[in-house]
């Protein structure tokens, strides 16, 4: 194994490019993002993504208020749950809780200014690191499968894909994940389970849940302004 070779091809894959200029595959890679978050039989496969993307929200901002992430899992209905270990209350609890929701919007929105500024190649890697070591934390066989699928899909997209693919699959994947977290809220919105983020929050808070349901809401709306402004000047 040449590890010289490998290295210097790693690299050049990571190296930021020519800023994305407008063509066909902008509206195209929107137009696949719609797709895939509006046809039921294309959204069921790929919804353990955003819900991955869910549960690390939870586990990072865990960790990062002193928490100890000890894992997480993604159900065969779509639903997930990451369990993060320290006070049963306060503002660590608080926070961690308060980021799953907007998670996949943030994500996606930095996704979308990354692929328009040439960085897809480094955003996919980034990508690929951060499944492949929370693979680590996954507890159940069907989370293994579906971190484990995002991340192969990922991986060789990243590896295999020209330039031109590597940029439509990071825009595709945050145009996906900004409407995502949208119709993940949605679902929140609707659903009375008391376990819900919303209704933690609330229980913990006294506010209610509708209110966090709002908050949620309002971050996702920033973050699908900042991408939209991004995209417009492609779009013209």
């Amino acid at each position: 194994m040449d590890l010289p070779l490998i290295a210097r091809s790693v690299w050049e894959r990571i190296t930021p490019g020519v800023p994305a200029e407008a063509g066909w595959w902008l509206l195209a890679a929107l137009a696949a993002a719609v797709l895939v978050v509006s046809v039921p039989p294309l959204w069921r496969p790929a919804r353990p993504a955003v819900t991955i993307v869910h549960e690390l929200g939870h586990a990072i901002i865990g960790v990062v208020m002193g928490r100890r992430f000890t894992g997480f899992v993604v159900s065969a209905d779509m639903s997930g749950h990451a369990v993060t270990v320290g006070p049963r209350r306060g503002i660590g609890r608080i926070l961690t809780l308060l980021a799953g929701y907007p998670a996949p919007a943030i994500l996606g929105a930095v996704l979308v200014q990354l692929a328009l500024a040439g960085w897809a190649g480094a955003a996919l890697f980034a990508a690929v690191v951060v499944l492949a070591v929370s693979l680590v934390f996954t507890r159940s066989a069907h989370t293994v499968l579906a971190v484990l699928g995002t991340t192969a899909v990922i991986g060789v997209t990243w590896w295999f894909g020209s330039p031109i693919v590597v940029t439509g699959l990071t825009l595709t994947a945050g145009a996906f994940l900004l409407l995502g977290a949208w119709r993940h809220l949605g679902a929140v919105v609707t659903s009375r389970r008391r376990g819900e983020d919303p209704g933690q929050l609330a229980q913990l808070t006294a506010v209610p849940a509708a209110l966090w349901n709002l908050a949620f809401g309002l971050v996702i709306a920033a973050c699908t302004a900042w991408a939209g402004a991004a995209l417009l000047p492609h779009l013209r």
